[in-house]
């Protein structure tokens, strides 16, 4: 039987369409409105980090990016006005070695994808693993941190697993963003390299003891890793030819080769892990003779080979200061001087956490070196603008300049200082929430029922 139609201009269909229409086309209840896309910084003392400070300047943010910043600069219509008298404006704080988002709770093994498997994964990608949600990335911001280096199989307090030799690509992300996509400042900044080390003493589990180990059967040992380096190596410069040459259809397709091929083309750096001055040297040579372009990381006794360093034009990214010496008989402030020598002897370094848990005190460990010798000027750009530069970002980030990115902080003092809150925070240029779970634990415990008598 056919069914009778329904008329399509009844008063019942068209009562039954608008409301259809007002129920999809309404704004959701609390939906919020879009963030201004221009803000503008007035009456605050500006560290641009590109020139001297300017005492009484305003700074205007446009659609992400620093539109202007000066003494005289106008303030836009329709912008949002932050009235920063008595209120100083700096770059944000770039954590250079981290594993943000990699590593959430250590001791617990489901939460960390800092490491994987095997000795060798160039094609490995620090991005891809990247937590957003991570309860690590508030904390770390609320301190000034604007953006950190995502550094894979780097060992550091919050890291699992072990590290192997090429631990995969570290990834540059901004600590705000729903998703890894919105927070990338560059997916692929460095290939992570464990330099391999002499080791004569082994520490046995089972015994909860020492070994040692004849000094020719470690040197093997060493010698071996770093054949089997120099061997990948030169299978990613064939495969790197056959790529630029070939047809994809002449040569089965290897995702580890591939990784490698930016670096034996010296487009990708190194970041060269490595401590003891021994090793140091050996990685310079090895890195020097194979033509590739080194960062090296750690740098305990980078101190010992700071004119050789300086001859390669070798950047270092250096480890927290606060910890015990190489040697039982070097000075106790033997870490904490070290950075005042790099800066004497004309190497360009950054200061980085080397984990997650402690990041929020990497300003603190900036002013430990200011302590022993280092300028104040240098300890700042030493967390702002040169890492920004080793890593090949300066052009984005590290400064407050027009056209760059608007990572910047607005505090009530110097940001190396432990009593100086941050309190404007701007990410991608805008502004950011610095609310974290510290802050609400604290506010939780503080306001806590007092138990009567």
């Amino acid at each position: 039987m056919r069914r009778k139609a329904t008329p399509l201009r009844s008063p019942l269909y068209f009562f039954n369409f608008l409301c259809f229409v007002c129920l999809f086309s309404a704004p959701a209840a609390g939906a919020q409105t879009q963030p201004p896309s221009v803000y503008a910084i007035t009456h605050a003392k500006i560290f641009t980090l590109a020139g001297s400070p300017i005492e009484d300047g305003t700074l205007v943010i446009r659609d992400g990016k620093i539109a202007a910043v000066g003494a005289s600069v106008e303030v836009p219509a329709g912008a949002q006005v932050i009235d920063a008298k008595g209120l100083q404006v700096y770059p944000g704080l770039f954590d250079a070695v981290t594993q943000m988002g990699l590593s959430e709770i250590s001791a617990v093994s489901a939460t960390v994808d800092s490491t994987e498997t095997g000795s060798y994964n160039p094609d490995v990608l620090a991005a891809t693993a990247v937590s957003p949600s991570s309860e690590h990335i508030p904390v770390t911001r609320a301190s000034g941190i604007t953006e950190v280096l995502a550094v894979p199989a780097s060992g550091g307090f919050d890291s699992g697993g072990g590290r192997g030799t090429l631990g995969g690509q570290a990834s540059a992300i901004h600590l705000a963003g729903w998703t890894v996509d919105e927070m990338l400042v560059k997916k692929s900044v460095a290939m992570v390299l464990n330099w391999p080390q002499i080791q004569t003493q082994t520490f046995d589990f089972a015994t909860f003891s020492r070994k040692e180990k004849p000094y020719t059967e470690a040197k093997q040992e060493y010698e071996k890793q770093v054949n089997e380096l120099t061997d990948w190596l030169d299978r990613a410069r064939h495969y790197a030819q056959a790529m630029e040459k070939g047809s994809v259809s002449k040569y089965d397709r290897d995702l580890k080769l591939e990784a490698l091929a930016p670096v034996v083309r010296s487009e990708l750096p190194v970041l060269v892990f490595a401590n003891r001055a021994r090793d140091i040297r050996n990685a310079v040579e090895f890195c020097d003779k194979q033509k590739l372009k080194m960062v090296l990381a750690g740098g305990e006794e980078a101190y010992k080979v700071k004119d050789l360093l300086r001859s390669k034009d070798i950047a270092v990214i250096l480890r927290p200061m606060l910890s015990s010496p190489p040697d039982e008989d070097d000075p106790y402030v033997r870490e904490l001087s070290q950075p005042a020598e790099l800066a004497a002897a004309g190497v360009k370094f950054a200061i980085a956490s080397f984990d997650n848990s402690f990041a929020r005190r990497l300003g603190q460990n900036a002013a430990n070196a200011v302590a022993h010798g280092l300028s104040h000027d240098e300890a700042l750009r030493a967390v702002t603008i040169n890492p920004a530069q080793i890593l090949g970002l300066g052009s984005q980030i590290g400064t407050l300049e027009q056209g760059k990115i608007a990572n910047l902080i607005v505090t009530n003092g110097d940001p190396l200082e432990l009593t100086t809150d941050v309190k404007y925070l701007f990410i991608k240029g805008q502004l950011t929430s610095t609310e974290n779970r510290h802050h609400r634990l604290y506010e939780k415990y503080l306001n806590r029922p007092k138990a009567s008598n």
